[in-house]
């Protein structure tokens, strides 16, 4: 089930957004996201978050987070991939927003495909300074 966030969600997200990053973003060296760990877990609930909550077991297995038609990113936990909660996150916000961005790196062609699929347009390829990737500014309208 997709629900906004709650305060009490903030450590298994935070837990999701790290392993998450590592696993997606092997071309970048993992102490990168551990460095930003702190900054991003404070920033995080400023966001608009929804998660996507096991029913069965009360675990959050995904979430997504939004600043204004900003689209900060989708994180699943890797185990619950390819099932269908990421197109569930997308889809909640989806029925809130009429246009979506995001940016995503070039060598994440997982995620790429997931959001061409999505009808996510590339606008453009950016150099993303804090790692030095290439990363596509990905669009979306109703």
């Amino acid at each position: 089930m997709v629900r906004k966030f709650r305060a009490e969600d903030l450590e298994a997200v935070m837990d999701i957004w790290l392993e998450t990053n590592k696993k997606a973003h092997s071309f970048i060296d993992a102490q990168y996201w551990t460095e930003h760990y702190e900054t991003v877990k404070a920033l995080l609930p400023q966001a608009e978050l929804y998660v996507f909550e096991n029913d069965h077991t009360g675990q959050i297995e995904g979430f997504i987070g939004l600043t204004d038609e900003y689209m900060e990113g989708i994180f699943v936990r890797e185990a619950f991939q390819s099932q269908g909660i990421g197109r569930q996150l997308l889809d909640e916000v989806k029925r809130r927003k009429s246009r979506l961005s995001l940016s995503v790196y070039k060598k994440n062609t997982r995620a790429v495909s997931f959001y061409e699929r999505e009808q996510f347009r590339i606008q453009s390829e950016n150099l993303e300074e804090g790692t030095g990737e290439k990363e596509f500014l990905m669009v979306w309208n109703v």
